[in-house]
């Protein structure tokens, strides 16, 4: 019974080994194709994690952030400390509550005058009246 008779295998065509198609060329296309989606899903991981460390919002640049808002910080506060003395000082000259001492002393300042029986007493940078 031919496998033309009625439509079925032989028996000894059943017992046959798989025919070997295309050698070394073919092997090595499967490799290839078996290797594809792996080097895909890799080389796109790489991507992002190059992207997480050096990319514009990665670890490096947020390094850079963080620095220039202590920097920021920083010079927040010297401007507040500026910023408390010269308030101090115009809390001073104010109209409403005008200290005649204190008026009285920043014209001498201002004109450089100092009376014969007064002494000068300086203040530190930073508590300073004006």
């Amino acid at each position: 019974m031919g496998a033309s008779a009625g439509g079925l295998a032989s028996v000894s065509d059943m017992y046959l080994p798989p025919v070997r198609r295309g050698g070394f060329g073919s092997w090595l296309m499967r490799r290839l194709r078996a290797a594809v989606l792996p080097t895909v899903f890799l080389a796109t991981s790489g991507y992002f994690v190059w992207h997480a460390v050096h990319g514009e919002r990665g670890l490096i640049a947020r390094d850079h952030r963080l620095e220039r808002l202590q920097e920021a910080r920083l010079e927040r506060d010297r401007v507040m400390v500026e910023l408390e003395s010269a308030e101090r000082r115009v809390a001073g000259l104010r109209g409403d509550r005008l200290d005649r001492d204190q008026l009285d002393e920043r014209a001498r300042q201002t004109l450089n005058l100092v009376g014969k029986d007064e002494i000068v007493v300086p203040y530190e940078a930073e508590r300073r009246l004006f």
